[in-house]
């Protein structure tokens, strides 16, 4: 793949950290505006080059920052309906304000092969051991220009802070229908095994029918599939399982049907950028009647449909991308070295073949030449423009923070692969970039397109402290 520069145009600066960039037309305007929500609740657009807000909802969103100022919690979705100029609705999903709770567990959690009791976790007093409530919303732009919530579509109980996705909420314009992207839930390594687990609702990808009428404005709070209401369940199709964290899903206009992205982030290892053409999402109704069918005196773990071809698995938690889910530990003998450890062998095996396989991987450890030691990925986003020529039909994406020994201040990093005719996996190019952050850190935090994928978005951040504010910048991507 050919080498790309480019150079990072700043859009607006001193904002909280960004979350969400994208763009629509606002009714009455007859151009595309760019709007940006924040993680601790507000979003603003950019009409002549002026940042003017359109909601901010701080104060529905939980406390963040905690003891150490870093947070996977707040506004992390903001999607436009197909119909927005003419219906005025949009979508939101945020943690909720007053919800905080205790966590599932108590202690952090790494499991052993040598105890099959941290193998098999189960998720006990969800009434009360949970960290937080994230929350999905339909509101509607009022025709005197103040946003208005319409009503709730889903109540989630999570049960740690992190892992609920980012750049969560995106419409397909191949269904017309809103498209959650989840996390596991998090802590590390899924402990429940919430991702697998058909019935759970961390750790999937889930097709929302938001023009069917459930007549219920504020649903119940639930874990799982099986405890919503049955005309909740009826708007609901699994598009995928198997999700660590993601930063959302892009599609690319190919051949009169779409190619899917989207981005399992890593445990410890590896960070994977996924392409799916083809998929057969499941009806949650089709879920919950295959679990029914279970005697009451069986042991519920997985159940399943009886035919899940065209189901995405996304490999997790059995499999980190493209090897299998690895305890890292240093070797006693020589510190310099990791000694790795199949986590869950068994769940490995069971996986190997139902899932699929990524696109492109990079490593937290590299030594090979143009490769770079990766974080945590943090935006993968579709190019159709013709401005940056070399990444026309590509897929580019973002890692929060290049970890190199000798990198001060931090830097974030930019890079592109482009999906193989014969569909085989392939290799990544770095993005080279100018440098306009000086003497300050940069974490690449966002990235976002505007609606026909031909301009690109960069959100950056000085400080990986949520509550560190107005530290972030806003870039558009432009050719060098």
């Amino acid at each position: 793949m050919a080498k790309v520069k480019v150079r990072l145009r700043p859009i607006v600066t001193k904002l909280n950290l960004p979350t969400v960039l994208k763009t629509t037309v606002l009714p009455g305007d007859v151009t595309e505006t760019l709007f940006i929500a924040t993680q601790v609740g507000e979003i603003f657009y950019v009409r002549n080059s002026d940042i003017r807000t359109f909601l901010d909802i701080r104060s529905n969103i939980i406390k963040l920052g905690g003891s150490s100022g870093y947070d996977e919690r707040g506004l992390l979705g903001l999607a436009f309906h197909p119909q927005f100029y003419y219906n005025g609705l949009f979508y939101l999903h945020y943690s909720v304000a007053g919800t905080q709770g205790p966590g599932a567990l108590s202690e952090s959690y790494t499991p052993d092969p040598c105890n099959s009791k941290t193998l098999n976790l189960k998720w006990r007093n969800r009434d009360t051991q949970y960290d937080h409530i994230d929350t999905v919303e339909e509101w509607i732009l009022q025709n005197n220009g103040q946003p208005q919530k319409r009503r709730t579509l889903l109540n989630l109980k999570r049960p740690f802070s992190n892992h609920n996705g980012v750049n969560s909420l995106h419409f397909s314009p191949e269904t017309g229908k809103l498209i959650f992207t989840n996390g596991d839930g998090g802590s590390g390594y899924d402990p429940f095994n919430l991702s697998q687990n058909d019935m759970e609702i961390c750790g999937k990808i889930i097709e929302i029918d938001v023009d069917k009428n459930t007549r219920i404005s504020n649903p119940p709070v639930v874990t799982r599939f099986d405890e919503l209401p049955v005309s909740i369940q009826e708007t609901l199709m699994v598009m995928a399982k198997g999700i660590r964290n993601i930063p959302g899903i892009s599609f690319q206009p190919s051949h009169n049907q779409f190619t899917k992205y989207v981005g399992n982030v890593g445990q410890g290892l590896v960070e994977s950028i996924f392409s799916f053409k083809q998929y057969k999402p499941i009806p949650v109704n089709q879920l919950v009647g295959s679990s029914s069918m279970i005697p009451s005196t069986i042991e519920r773990k997985t159940p399943s449909p009886t035919n899940q071809d065209g189901f995405i698995n996304l490999g997790w938690r059995g499999w980190e991308g493209d090897l299998p889910t690895t305890i890292l530990k240093k070797c006693s003998t020589t510190q310099s070295l990791d000694e790795k450890t199949i986590a869950y062998y068994n769940e490995t095996i069971e996986t190997a073949v139902q899932r699929i396989h990524p696109l492109t991987s990079y490593y937290h450890q590299d030594s090979r030449p143009n490769t770079f030691r990766g974080t945590a990925l943090t935006g993968v986003q579709a190019y159709i423009g013709n401005r940056i020529s070399a990444l026309t039909g590509s897929v580019v994406f973002t890692d929060f923070a290049r970890k190199e020994d000798t990198l001060t201040p931090v830097r974030g990093v930019l890079a592109y692969t482009k999906r193989r005719t014969d569909g085989k996996p392939n290799d990544y190019q770095l993005i080279e970039t100018d440098d306009p952050f000086g003497s300050q850190s940069a974490y690449y935090v966002s990235l976002g397109s505007n609606q026909n994928q031909s301009r690109l978005y960069l959100g950056t951040y000085y400080s990986m402290n949520v509550i560190d504010y107005h530290q972030g910048t806003v870039f558009e991507i432009l050719p060098s």
